[in-house]
């Protein structure tokens, strides 16, 4: 079948790498896509916000699947417009999206459904925000209701800084993202990210991954998109997945198909792991980016079969996904002032010398200028590696990061270091 991708990054980098492995795949197209994913795409000038023009290529190009790599299509309303032209999707509904689009309405919806997630309060101005941040004390989460890149949400350790962050947001440096806000309880404990695959009614689970959101070593500095990652996160015991998959993933699911808003593609969780338990700290609408990267490096199983039977609400008649008995680490290689104003143009060399049967670079930002592969975005590479161990992966990784010279570029030197320590403690 022909296959639409849709999206830029180092996840689709990344889906793109899988989904062309496959023999049910024919011709994959990938919209606007980059210069990694033109090595496994044919890559066109197509905007996902135009839901005509979208509808009009899937027509000419006889797609058989589309699969929408970000979250601000799904939350526009994209996959409802390919559905109602019977053109099949993978990725939730307008409705159904809202567990990224709002994290108000994804509170409210675990208050409903009574999953298990920190108390929190809705506020839609300053002055509220900053009474709620009184009546919770430090430390506290502030987080924009809206899409933010990422980059909404402030774990705030002292009031000073929750009541920076609470300004910021009222102050407009998110949009339309921070016209409401979530005063939400700290949740102490260890942080994981843990992916399943829904129809609607069938349920699977995909993969875990543990990310690095602070731009800094030691998890320091402010919030990005995601400095790296590794997959599996073992700290996610076989027993925390059952758990998740109960208590939180499944009341999920009824919830919002009782509501008239079945939700179609794959649920991204950020966990805190407490004592009490798995708790949801957010949902994700898509596959995370940078664990997009490490989960596909190991999966084994027909990436195309299982979005594709997602997508025709079948997934039960599918074989559950497989994964290789390895770790796999991404690190970002970002451009200088990420996550601040990154600084674009730099020249990249020595990517294709690096890449061997553990080691793939994913674009994130790249752009051609004539000959040259450049920087074009705030995180530019995910150099990615796999290991018999974290240890192993790590290693791997940063031997290849190091022999790419991108010299206006920078990374966390410490991805995976929480489980690094423990399996030195172990050894």
């Amino acid at each position: 079948m022909n296959i639409l991708l849709l999206g830029s990054g180092g996840r689709e980098h990344a889906l793109a790498w899988k989904m062309a492995q496959s023999p049910l795949c024919d011709t994959l197209y990938a919209a606007p896509g980059n210069p990694g994913i033109a090595d496994h795409a044919t890559c066109t000038a197509l905007d996902a916000a135009d839901h005509a023009a979208v509808l009009a290529f899937c027509e000419d190009k006889r797609i058989g699947l589309v699969v929408i790599g970000p979250e601000a299509p799904l939350v526009d309303g994209l996959a409802d417009s390919l559905r109602a032209q019977g053109v099949p999707v993978f990725g939730p509904n307008k409705g159904a999206a809202q567990l990224e689009g709002s994290k108000g309405f994804t509170k409210d919806l675990c208050a409903r459904a009574n999953i298990p997630t920190g108390g929190y309060e809705r506020v839609t101005n300053e002055a509220d925000a900053l009474a709620a941040l009184a009546r919770f004390g430090a430390p506290v989460v502030v987080k924009a209701d809206g899409l933010a890149a990422g980059k909404g949400v402030t774990v705030a350790m002292t009031m000073a800084e929750a009541e920076l962050a609470v300004h910021e947001i009222f102050s407009g440096r998110f949009g339309e993202a921070g016209a409401e806000a979530v005063i939400e309880e700290f949740l102490e404990g260890e942080e994981a990210s843990f992916f399943a695959l829904t129809d609607g009614s069938t349920i699977v689970p995909f993969a875990s991954a543990q990310d690095h959101k602070r731009v800094g070593d030691g998890d320091t500095g402010p919030n990005t998109g995601g400095m790296g990652a590794y997959s599996p996160a073992r700290v996610l015991t076989p027993e925390l997945t059952g758990e998740t998959m109960t208590r939180i993933i499944a009341p999920t699911v009824r919830a919002l198909a009782d509501g008239g808003t079945p939700y179609n593609g794959v649920l991204f969780l950020g966990l805190m792991l407490t004592a009490k338990g798995p708790q949801l700290i957010e949902y994700n609408c898509r596959f995370g980016d940078p664990e997009c990267q490490v989960m596909l490096m190991r999966l084994e199983s027909d990436l195309v079969e299982l979005l594709h039977a997602c997508a025709e609400n079948r997934l039960g008649s599918v074989p559950a996904p497989r994964f290789r008995d390895a770790t796999a680490l991404t690190v970002v290689m970002a451009a200088n002032g990420y996550p601040g104003t990154p600084e674009q143009g730099g020249a990249i060399t020595g990517i294709a010398a690096v890449e061997s049967d553990a080691v793939k670079v994913f674009h994130a930002g790249t752009a051609r200028e004539g000959e040259t592969l450049v920087a074009s975005g705030g995180r530019v590479l995910n150099v990615t590696a796999t290991g018999t161990s974290v240890s192993e992966a790590q290693a791997r990784a940063y031997t290849a990061l190091d022999a790419i010279d991108f010299p206006t570029g920078f990374a966390r030197r410490d991805i995976g270091w929480r489980e690094v320590a423990r399996e030195k403690s172990a050894s």
